[in-house]
């Protein structure tokens, strides 16, 4: 077998598996809320600056528009966002907040930021220790994606 092709050697593997755990510690968290993970993307990105085309909010995830739209549709339909015709541009779909997608707002804060607080402490990791990964991990994710 060739090294290069072994698991063990593989970032995509550490990457995509890390990326999966952190999400399944989100996942009771989030059900609390009624909502999945890319459904908390989406209402980061309206919390950060609500009202947002749907091509920005796919934009700001590195995602395509076809892949948020369904996410948006399900939020909808759950009273989180709501979406209406561009005033300028007819074709264009704005999307805002309900009321009770800002009140998720307060609660996502009460609910997330300590609880995966708690998650992460029992990482051998310190808080410079995820700032320098979280740079890394933007230099990856800056060089893979295309503009």
């Amino acid at each position: 077998m060739h090294e290069e092709l072994q698991l063990d050697r593989q970032i995509c593997f550490r990457l995509y598996t890390a990326a999966r755990l952190v999400t399944q510690v989100y996942t009771p968290m989030l059900s609390q809320l009624g909502i999945t993970y890319p459904q908390y993307l989406v209402l980061m990105v309206l919390w950060e600056k609500d009202c947002q085309p749907v091509n920005d909010i796919a934009h700001r995830l590195l995602l395509e528009t076809n892949t948020v739209t369904p996410l948006l549709q399900r939020m909808e339909k759950q009273g989180i966002v709501k979406r209406q015709r561009g005033e300028e541009d007819r074709r264009q779909q704005i999307v805002s907040l309900t009321e009770r997608g800002r009140a998720m707002e307060q609660e996502a804060y009460e609910l997330i930021p300590a609880g995966m607080g708690k998650e992460l402490k029992k990482c051998p990791l310190k808080v410079d220790d995820y700032v320098s990964l979280a740079r890394q991990l933007d230099a990856i994710i800056e060089s893979l994606s295309t503009k």
